[in-house]
């Protein structure tokens, strides 16, 4: 199932870009596919809002191009893999000062950098996992929200780790509780902006999605 998922996910991510970040997705890294496969598959299951080889502005005005950026608002994290060889044995001392800046001016511009070294995502999956979930649960964390009753909140957090389209039949065997509830529960989170209807116009609402702009919350 990850061997699949990965290739469709880079002819994916292939076919939405041109020029240098095509090409080095062509020629994806051991390190790089290793992390997909033996960390982030396995901790979530989908590769969606994560985008690999992702071009940035430089701060001398250039190019750069990150590992993989997660992008969901309102947050941008940077996953950036470091080998021994390349990022500390054989760096020379401007290669290094570089290095450093470019990840200051990341977290100037809003990044979130995360670095993982290669023999963590080799050695230490696991180790890796955990730490994706406590980032993305404190991130992301539907405790947060003030205004949503309990039942609201695991339907948030059930989204936010499925990242599709739910209905209320599903909620409802999800939090075993009858469908007619279910179906408030969503309405009311449609009425607070926490998700948006799938369905165009005024049709019958079956599907219901995460709203990609999540009203502001209390990180207290």
């Amino acid at each position: 199932m990850v061997e699949s998922t990965y290739e469709q996910w880079l002819s994916e991510q292939a076919a939405s870009c041109t020029g240098e970040r095509r090409r080095r997705l062509s020629q994806h890294g051991h390190a790089e596919e290793l992390f997909l496969k033996q960390v982030w598959y396995p901790a979530f299951n989908h590769f969606q809002n994560l985008h690999g080889e992702y071009e940035v502005s430089d701060f001398k005005d250039g190019k750069r191009y990150l590992d993989f950026a997660y992008i969901r608002s309102p947050y941008r994290i940077c996953f950036e893999i470091d080998g021994f060889g390349p990022h500390s044995r054989d760096v020379d001392r401007d290669r290094f000062a570089d290095g450093l800046m470019r990840q200051n001016h990341l977290v100037l511009d809003g990044w979130i950098v995360i670095r993982l070294s290669y023999d963590d995502v080799v050695k230490r999956p696991r180790q890796c996992q955990q730490l994706l979930h406590q980032l993305l649960g404190k991130l992301y964390n539907p405790q947060s929200f003030p205004d949503i009753t309990i039942h609201q909140k695991e339907i948030i957090r059930y989204m936010m780790i499925t990242q599709n389209p739910v209905s209320p039949k599903e909620i409802s065997s999800m939090l075993q509780v009858g469908a007619k509830f279910a179906r408030r529960l969503l309405l009311e989170l449609l009425y607070k902006k926490y998700v948006v209807s799938c369905s165009a116009g005024n049709q019958r609402i079956r599907l219901y999605k995460l709203n990609d702009n999540l009203p502001p919350y209390s990180k207290s």
